[in-house]
């Protein structure tokens, strides 16, 4: 079992940033990839960027250039680095962790991009 728990989420202004945290515990050995998905109300969970243990990443095309992912293996932590952030960023972001027989998902954070 792989537990995860998101943090640094907010209200920000449009044209700000933020950082999120996605620290997992547990059987972190056996994860291959996390990734940071968004919900927003009525509408399906979205990929917005994913990384391998390698540092192979992924992202979703409405936010390359402006969000950046990294992991540091050694703290089973991902992030998310979020600039230039704008209405549309309004979501909450859930971390997925990914391992050879299943997902494990975070609480979720919200992230509010407001004036």
């Amino acid at each position: 079992q792989v537990q995860l728990v998101e943090s640094g989420g907010g209200l920000v202004q449009p044209g700000g940033s933020l950082r999120l945290s996605c620290a997992a515990s547990g059987s972190t050995f056996s994860i291959a990839a996390m990734a940071w998905h968004r919900q927003v109300p009525g509408k399906q969970r979205e990929l917005v960027a994913s990384i391998t243990r390698g540092s192979i990443t992924n992202y979703a095309d409405s936010v390359k250039g402006r969000f950046t992912i990294s992991i540091d293996n050694a703290k089973n932590t991902v992030y998310l680095q979020m600039n230039s952030l704008n209405p549309d960023d309004t979501a909450v972001y859930y971390c997925k962790a990914r391992d050879i027989l299943r997902e494990y998902w975070g609480q979720g954070t919200q992230v509010t991009v407001s004036s």
